[in-house]
């Protein structure tokens, strides 16, 4: 199989995309604002030209002829400067702006152009830096950095800020196994935003799917490289969070920016020819199209192979199933296993996208990880006081009821987390009844309706110290529920410390105070007690991650609970133990307290 992309080898240049019908391709290179353009010559599906030289660093585009007619998916445009789909580095970031989308426009002044990428030797393969059972801690790295009063101001908002000595000391007082990392290739504000004077700041609506974004990444793959291995220094794993199910070209209304004029057939089209949009943003990839496949597999080889992620987290991933509809035997399942790189590195699902039937909970393969909303849902609930400890003890101990028994030797499949970047923090969790995110433009009809949430008597923030006791001590409670769960554990950065978004649920494009990570107020007491939890956890991290064979639960006197206490109505006093560690939760007290049961008691 031809190599796609530019590539740099004997001293010459090879460039290779697909664009299947096509009639005519140019590459696009660029001196400054000075273009020239050289035909490329058919090989089957591909269009490839090699240019004598090593043209490293040289800025480059394509232009592609052919029909134009969107309503068959056709949309050739010659005017359109187009990104290669298989970039690694860019020039510059996305703009939105109307001629993106307009027929005969010329964009080369608004199109990022592709860098000739330097050769690069592969990193060896070593076991992922990943622990399961352990703890995850998910970030955006432009919010997480942004305020950090130790990180220089320069640095600040870059993947190279996670290196900073004051970034890995915090990352080690939590016990952090891996870091998860909100999307770092290159994005495009959706088109409603700049009208509002608000961007994208979390990056979910990618173009090119495995260029590093120039703005949060602006040394490019060495810069990702060395960050990964300075912290690969400390024990701490890195996973990527890829955007795989659709693109910033958006739908019939959205610009022509690579795909689209390239070979649009990669996106999904009811038999009408209309885009189909089971992602909510305007179209779908089709993963049931091998070159969709091989475009994914390949960037998630670069960053693995090149740059030593530890692995990934695949946003709505039942599109990557779709074909159309979800299918649990997908062919990219198979391809991830039998790949010898692949295999090796964490796979995380998000099981659900908006599409029919997009609900997939426990239904991905048995070795990979998946993110648990019902752990989210069900725990908050029982805080709030509106689900029993039948359904809770499900939760805490794995979630069997949706991953089924863990197999001897084998890890559970749960990823248990309380809060995510999308949604309510923890803090707000217990100080907001309703989402608030009239700052979003949309008259605070984004995001979530329903958070199982409380506001403890008064609604956002209060000076009230009785009110402000009661949330840090049903945060606790939630942290020490999530702590002792058996499974995969996961942390929202900030939420140790009592982060906040002013009750904003959907804070995508608040790339301001809203969305940053305040770090000169955080809570020191609920940081301290978060990494006291931490610490026992990671003491023996692989008990949390399978079930116990001689768990126990205990009832509000400490005796083995019979079935009348798991239907007991009111029951709000719950006990386990695993040789003798465990804990207690006790709703009518508000705490949840890990360690050794017997103790506890006494």
């Amino acid at each position: 199989m031809n190599r796609l992309g530019a590539s740099v080898g004997a001293g010459r240049t090879r460039f290779a995309v697909r664009s299947p019908l096509a009639s005519e391709v140019w590459l696009c290179l660029f001196e400054g604002d000075d273009e020239q353009r050289h035909a490329m010559e058919r090989d089957g599906s591909d269009w490839v030209l090699e240019r004598p030289g090593d043209l490293t660093g040289m800025r480059y585009g394509y232009r592609a002829a052919g029909e134009w007619a969107p309503e068959r998916g056709l949309w050739f445009d010659p005017a359109k400067l187009l990104v290669d789909p298989y970039a690694t580095e860019l020039d510059r970031r996305f703009v939105q702006d109307r001629r993106l989308a307009a027929f005969g426009v010329d964009t080369a002044d608004l199109v990022p152009r592709a860098v000739v990428p330097a050769a690069t030797d592969p990193l060896p393969l070593v076991p992922p830096h990943f622990v399961h059972g352990g703890l995850i801690y998910e970030l955006n790295v432009r919010g997480f950095t942004r305020l950090h009063p130790e990180v220089p101001h320069p640095m600040r908002g870059t993947v190279a800020a996670l290196a900073h000595p004051a970034v890995i000391a915090h990352l080690k007082t939590l016990h952090v196994t891996a870091v998860e990392l909100m999307p770092l290739v290159a994005w495009i504000d959706e088109r409603h935003l700049p009208p509002l004077g608000l961007v994208n700041a979390w990056g979910y609506n990618p173009v090119a799917m495995m260029a590093l974004d120039p703005g949060l990444c602006p040394g490019g793959v060495a810069e990702l490289r060395s960050t990964v291995a300075a912290l690969h220094a400390e024990g701490i794993g890195i996973l990527l969070d890829l955007v795989f199910n659709h693109s910033g070209e958006s739908d019939v209304q959205g610009g022509t920016i690579s795909l689209r004029g390239l070979d649009n057939a990669a996106y999904t089209h009811a038999p009408d020819g209309a885009l189909i949009n089971d992602t909510g943003c305007g179209n779908t990839l089709d993963f049931a199209h091998p070159a969709v496949r091989r475009l994914a597999l390949d960037a998630m080889r670069h960053f693995a192979g090149t740059c030593g992620v530890d692995g990934f987290r695949f946003d709505l991933a039942p599109v990557l199933a779709r074909g159309p509809g979800f299918d649990p035997a997908a062919p990219i399942f198979a391809e991830i296993a039998e790949d010898s790189v692949l295999s090796t590195r964490v796979m995380i699902a998000e099981p659900w996208d908006v599409g029919p039937g997009g609900y997939q909970l426990g239904r991905f393969p048995q070795n990979w990880l998946e993110w648990n909303d019902r752990f989210r849902d069900d725990v908050r609930r029982f805080w709030k006081g509106e689900e029993g400890i039948g359904k809770l003890a499900t939760r805490i101990a794995g979630s069997s009821d949706i991953f089924g028994p863990v197999p001897p030797g084998s890890s559970c499949r749960s990823i248990n987390f309380l809060a995510a970047h999308d949604g309510f923090t923890l803090a707000d969790t217990v100080s907001y009844e309703n989402r608030h995110n009239e700052a979003n433009g949309e008259q605070n009809r984004d995001g979530h309706g329903e958070n199982f949430s409380w506001n403890n008597g008064v609604e956002g923030v209060t000076d009230d110290p009785e009110i402000l006791a009661a949330r840090r001590t049903d945060i606790k409670a939630l942290l020490g529920t999530l702590f002792t769960s058996t499974g995969t554990i996961m942390l929202t950065a900030g939420d140790e410390f009592g982060r906040t978004q002013q009750g904003n649920n959907n804070a995508y494009c608040q790339d301001n105070a809203i969305g940053w990570v305040d770090w000169d107020n955080r809570d020191r007491e609920l940081e301290d007690h978060t990494a006291a939890l931490a610490a026992i956890r990671s003491a023996d991290p692989s008990r949390f991650a399978r079930l116990s064979a001689d768990l126990r639960w205990l009832d509000g006197e400490g005796a083995d609970m019979t079935v009348a206490d798991w239907e007991a109505p009111g029951a709000d006093r719950l006990g386990w133990t695993a040789d003798g560690q465990g804990a207690v939760l006790d709703r009518g007290a508000r705490t949840a307290i890990i360690g050794r049961v017997a103790e506890e008691r006494a």
